[in-house]
């Protein structure tokens, strides 16, 4: 394998925010073509997924990376973990252009970068691909559970436990009802595995779901599975009159048009970037009456699992408690606490609950405040 690395140089694009390093990684002979975006480390390694996907100019995809890094240092920040933010992508369309050639060199260009950055699955990638990247470098989580580690495994039920925990602290508040999510139209765009996930949870909850997803397949399961649910078009789900809609598809679908066409009182979900380019459409949303969740605190569940199994595999706990399946569960549902934390903050200031979230993040990553987490 001839891996190749090249330090980018993004500062025109609008999307970069002083990220310490954006760095391609490249092979002729496995055709991968790749970045490692690091936002920031001032709390420890830089730490996200690794995302396949068939980006449609490299423009794009260094956009994408660079605010989905920016993303993960905010994430892990309010999530209290020792660890900053970095992503990486791959170029190309996961079912047709992956092979376990490209991935081996992927994770040699990992092990270039000497563990400044630790990846693990996201969109595109699964365990299994985990399990090959790792076959050449060690800077790597999210493999499949081990008697060696046992916190190892896939984290997308973490994921869609700590959405479901923070939308229904949300729902219990708003509407003073301790069974709010009960009858309650429930909007899920997405029907991955977090999606998909959520969207049982409500189901249990007694929510009333409306759902969307580009995959028939996954269409035909949550009709299978789920009684009177109703199946829409992704833009169709955007119109509809919902109480909560629970955005779990790729990022970027709220900008300040479909934003004007949304008729829901909460907006929490799993995916990554909502709002097309942040503060504005945050702005809007509380303008017009409807409660945000910042994305990158509700879908912390996912970061804090991957995180608990690297603790464990380094032996570098950062808590007072030991590292349990019992703790990481209870520090999931801690995210309930720290997204009603964020909704009394903007309630009692006036100010959308983005710019709150964001302010606390900032002051733990860049200040050093320490969060107030107790789990054990």
């Amino acid at each position: 394998m001839a891996v190749k690395l090249t330090d980018l140089k993004l500062q025109d694009f609008q999307d970069f925010d002083n990220h310490e390093r954006v760095v391609l990684i490249e092979d002729d002979t496995t055709n991968l073509t790749a970045v490692v975006s690091i936002h920031n480390n001032n709390l420890g390694p830089a730490m996200g997924g690794c995302r396949f996907y068939p980006y449609k100019t490299r423009e794009e995809g260094y956009k994408d990376v660079l605010r989905l890094s920016r993303g993960m240092t905010y994430k892990s920040a309010l999530a209290n973990l020792a660890l900053g933010g970095g992503k990486s992508i791959i170029f190309g369309d996961a079912r047709a252009d992956k092979t376990r050639d490209m991935l081996q060199s992927f994770g040699e260009g990992l092990e270039k970068l000497g563990g400044a950055y630790i990846t693990a699955e996201d969109v595109g990638t699964n365990e299994a691909d985990m399990l090959t990247i790792s076959s050449q470098t060690s800077y790597v989580m999210g493999l499949p559970p081990s008697a060696d580690n046992p916190l190892s495994g896939n984290p997308s039920p973490h994921t869609s436990q700590g959405v479901f925990t923070a939308l229904e602290g949300l729902a219990n508040e708003i509407y003073d009802d301790a069974n709010a999510l009960r009858g309650k139209r429930c909007g899920v765009m997405g029907l991955g595995a977090v999606g998909y996930g959520v969207a049982q949870k409500l189901n249990a909850a007694g929510a009333q779901l409306i759902v969307a997803d580009i995959n028939t397949e996954a269409c035909a399961r949550a009709e299978a599975e789920f009684a009177d649910v109703k199946i829409l078009g992704s833009d169709e789900l955007l119109k509809t009159e919902l109480d909560i809609f629970v955005p779990c598809a790729m990022g970027g679908v709220f900008d300040l048009d479909t934003i004007a066409l949304l008729k829901t009182e909460i907006i929490c979900g799993a995916a990554n970037n909502q709002l097309a380019t942040g503060r504005a459409e945050d702005r809007a949303l509380y303008d017009g009456g409807m409660i945000y969740a910042p994305d990158y605190v509700v879908n912390a569940g996912g970061i804090i699992a991957v995180a608990y199994a690297y603790y464990h595999a380094t032996d570098t706990n950062p808590y007072a408690w030991d590292l349990t399946p019992e703790t990481l569960a209870k520090h999931v549902e801690s995210i309930r606490a720290t997204t009603l934390n964020i909704f009394n903050i903007s309630r009692e200031n006036n100010t959308p609950p983005g710019f709150v979230a964001d302010e606390l993040a900032e002051n733990i990553f860049r200040n050093g405040v320490k969060p107030d987490l107790k789990i054990a």
